[in-house]
């Protein structure tokens, strides 16, 4: 399962690069051919989603590595607005078209739930592999892709309570005070923490790789915190990335990398696995899919650009394009309607669908919108 996985990850990858393409659409449709819906090879299952879990994590960590928390929390402001208006033009659109299609109120609510949330690792992943996570856009992509998925819990704790007959406000108030609570204490004073406290650290050991393990202790503590708060555990792995940014020296980057470029591919190609085009048989389905998936894409574009007009027009258009990939949290959210029969199988299709095309077009779109790497890397 391993050679398959990672050998046809990385072939495809070879082959998308020598034709001038990002090597991440090559992985992702690895996972599709060798899936269920085209060879048959590979299902989805817990090793491999094990595999894909820790890969998507180390990439946060890297992401986190490359950004200094001072630039993140300068342009947090606009990240916010950026992400609340994203999240409210994306949700009310889903809600409508799944209404006017014929769903019911339930099943219209969890699938606009599970759209609101950009892919923070797609889209870290993108900017990354292009060298644009240093420009102004990016930094306000990626804090927004964060707090979207704080808000996205938010949203989703308030239809599974709908969906349960029960909506406990004090619960939610709690979890998302917890959750916010978590996410800016660490943005804000984790690197400061962390370049007070690891030189301590760093001296009372004499292990090889001492400081790397140090690194990965923190990256399994953030994430399980997260985790308890009630975000995802790629949240608290960016942030630990983050209070690592400013004291991390080369060699813990590099041996990051490294886990990296082993694990991540099985997170991509986990992502192609999900994919089964057998149930597009119905025009009907098609015609969904292709509204739903145009509806993310304008939405995210103009709510998210609306809320960095603030930056200029140029950096707007970047940050709406970059908004756009929706992934882990979407499918988590759809994988839940489904298992609580909330969401039909067919509808199910098209969420995956919708996650599985943002992503692959995603390179397209910040090449559309990062035309010239080299301009706006400095702060906000």
């Amino acid at each position: 399962m391993l050679l398959i996985v990672f050998g046809s990850a990385k072939l495809m990858g070879e082959v998308f690069v020598k034709l001038r393409q990002p090597a991440l659409v090559g992985e992702i449709l690895a996972g599709a051919l060798i899936g269920p819906g085209v060879l048959g090879w590979i299902a989805p299952h817990d090793t491999l989603k094990a595999l894909s879990d820790l890969g998507v994590m180390f990439l946060l960590f890297d992401a986190g590595l490359q950004v200094k928390a001072s630039d993140l929390l300068r342009v947090g402001g606009t990240a916010t607005l950026v992400a609340a208006l994203g999240v409210v033009a994306t949700f009310f659109g889903g809600w409508g078209i799944l209404l006017a299609r014929g769903s019911s109120q339930m099943e219209a609510f969890f699938v606009a739930s599970a759209l609101v949330a950009t892919s923070v690792g797609i889209t870290a992943s993108a900017l990354s592999a292009r060298g644009l996570l240093h420009q102004v856009a990016s930094k306000i992509i990626l804090a927004a892709a964060v707090i979207d998925d704080v808000l996205g819990l938010i949203v989703l704790a308030v239809v599974s309570g709908m969906a349960r007959g029960r909506l406990n406000v004090l619960d939610i108030a709690l979890t998302a005070g917890l959750a916010i609570a978590f996410t800016v204490v660490v943005a804000k004073w984790g690197a400061a923490t962390a370049s007070r406290l690891l030189p301590h650290f760093h001296s009372k050991t004499q292990g090889e790789e001492a400081k790397f393990h140090i690194s990965l202790v923190l990256l399994f503590a953030l994430s399980a915190l997260a985790v308890y708060t009630g975000v995802a555990a790629i949240v608290g792995a960016f942030l630990a990335g983050l209070a690592l940014s400013e004291t991390a020296d080369t060699r813990v980057r590099d041996l990051t990398r490294g886990v990296s470029e082993l694990l991540v591919p099985f997170f991509l190609v986990g992502i192609g696995l999900q994919m089964d085009l057998g149930l597009f048989r119905s025009k009907s389905t098609i015609a969904l899919a292709g509204l739903i998936l145009a509806m993310v894409i304008v939405t995210k574009v103009l709510g998210c650009g609306l809320g960095a007009l603030s930056i200029g027009w140029e950096n707007a258009l970047k940050v709406g394009l970059g908004m756009v990939p929706r992934g882990e949290v979407t499918m988590a959210i759809a994988q839940m309607g489904l298992a609580t029969k909330v969401i039909r199988p067919e509808v199910y299709a098209v969420v995956v669908f919708t996650a599985v095309a943002t992503t692959l077009i995603t390179p397209l779109l910040l090449r559309i919108g990062f035309r010239d790497p080299a301009t706006e890397t400095a702060g906000a």
